[in-house]
């Protein structure tokens, strides 16, 4: 079945703690918002940008399959894309208890050991480990506000003539 969340957007950063079995307790507001995926599940998979995973609701992961299954497999370039982004894709739910199991091999690939931070990418959710999160977020390695002006500078649909 899938969900109207399609629509939505996800809010917020939220930290937690990983237990010793690769389980991760979901933030209630987080899980509030995911709360029309929770019975569809979810796909995790390895960020294609950052040592991080992705936590897809189903409805997401299929509507990106739907642009991915465009894509031509008899051009090497495109069946090389599938291949690596669908590298060590999981199915996962959330347990009665709110949990979410992350399997080890996503762990490894994260580097994911105490703390967690679960953080909003849009229609998405990022799963840090703490201290790669707060790395990644301070800015030695780049200029945000050259970044923000690069990516949203000229993007003005709004009629007011504010972005």
């Amino acid at each position: 079945m899938l969900t109207s969340f399609f629509l939505n957007t996800i809010v917020g950063t939220y930290e937690c703690k990983v237990d010793a079995k690769g389980r991760l307790m979901m933030p209630a507001p987080l899980k509030k918002q995911l709360t029309a995926s929770l019975q569809d599940g979810f796909v995790l998979k390895r960020s294609v940008f950052q040592p991080c995973l992705e936590l897809y609701p189903m409805v997401e992961w299929d509507a990106m399959m739907k642009k991915i299954n465009k894509l031509n497999r008899f051009v090497k370039k495109n069946n090389d894309f599938i291949r690596r982004f669908t590298a060590g894709v999981k199915v996962v739910e959330v347990d009665a208890l709110g949990r979410l199991l992350v399997p080890k091999d996503l762990v490894t690939f994260a580097s994911i050991s105490k703390d967690v931070v679960f953080s909003s990418a849009v229609n998405i959710v990022e799963i840090w480990d703490k201290d790669l999160y707060e790395k990644s977020i301070s800015g030695e390695d780049m200029d945000f506000a050259d970044l923000a002006e690069e990516v949203m500078g000229n993007i003005n649909d709004d009629e007011d003539g504010i972005s």
